[in-house]
Parts: structure tokens; sequence; C-alpha cells
């Protein structure tokens, strides 16, 4: 019998403030292209995407993000976009701190140096996706710019609800 598995990534979670802000972004740019707008609590931006992992190998990757070190930062949403290969309205920085960049790193070294597998072939881009299934339009709406306080990431799993995906968060760690 196969070991149970559970579909695993590593995220940025946003707290109530700027969920909520993005969720309005989400409703004003479903309101021009249609789609699925994600639920409030599914906005993230994902650092790492694992895929499935079996259950038993959960603690080693808690283990090899517990040895990280990282400090605090902020990142500031201001765009969007869409992605048409996808059909994705996502909201993402035009630039962003190279904390980020750093912990994505460390992230991605420390899951490898633990034999864990790690989707590496696209380059961080750090987004939140707001709408699945989305038609193109000229333009997007504008917003005023979310300054996003980031203080710890999260282990989370996927599985497939009724109206998408839902995402449950495991576990999480600190930034300093």
């Amino acid at each position: 019998m196969a070991e149970a598995s559970q579909r695993v990534f590593l995220a940025l979670w946003p707290g109530a403030e700027v969920a909520g802000r993005l969720q309005h972004i989400a409703l004003e740019a479903e309101k021009r292209c249609g789609g699925r707008r994600m639920r409030r609590d599914t906005l993230h931006i994902t650092l790492a995407f694992l895929g499935e992992v079996a259950e038993s190998r959960l603690p080693l990757i808690g283990e090899a993000m517990a040895s990280l070190q990282a400090g605090r930062f902020r990142l500031r949403i201001d765009t969007s976009g869409y992605w048409a290969h996808n059909h994705i309205v996502w909201a993402g920085c035009r630039a962003w701190p190279a904390q980020l960049d750093a912990l994505v790193g460390d992230i991605r070294c420390a899951l490898a140096d633990a034999g864990l597998p790690v989707a590496t072939e696209n380059a961080f881009f750090p987004h939140v996706t707001l709408l699945r299934k989305a038609q193109a339009v000229a333009a997007l709406p504008e917003f005023e710019p979310i300054d996003w306080p980031v203080d710890a990431w999260v282990l989370a799993a996927s599985s497939p609800a009724s109206d998408g995906v839902g995402y449950r968060r495991l576990t999480g760690w600190p930034l300093t």
C-alpha cells in the first residue's frame, strides 16, 4: 500500500489587512475579466513548490526550515498583470527586497540539502494569484500600492475543494 502524501508548498501568507486589500483588487479585476476569484483565505505568495511529498518526509521540511535565519522585510504590492498561457490575473511587485531573494535561495538550498524535491524550473517572481480562468482585458484595475510587512513563512498543503483548491497552513517559521 502506498504511503499517504500531501501536495505542499512554502509561502508567504498575508495578514488580515493585506489580504482584505488584495481581495478588493481581486473583486475589481473579476468585474473586468470574469474568471474564478481566489478566496481571501487562500491568497499567498509561493516561495517554493514541492508537490506531492510523503507524510513521513514532512518533518524533514520542518527541520530544514528551522535551520534558516532570515530577517523581516516589507513587500510593496504595486502592479498587476495577466498571464495568457494559464489565464491568471495576479498582483505583484515591480521590485522586491534582496531579503526575499535570499530567503527563496536559502529555502531551495535547504530543501535540496535535505533531499527534498523543489520545482526550480521557473525564475522566482513574487505574485499573488487573484483570478483563475480569467479573460484578457485592455486594462486591469489600478490600485493604491499595498505595503505588506513580512514576518514569517509557512508550509501549506493544498487539496481539491468544491470551489477550487483549499489550502491548509501546517506550520510556520518567524523571520527575526
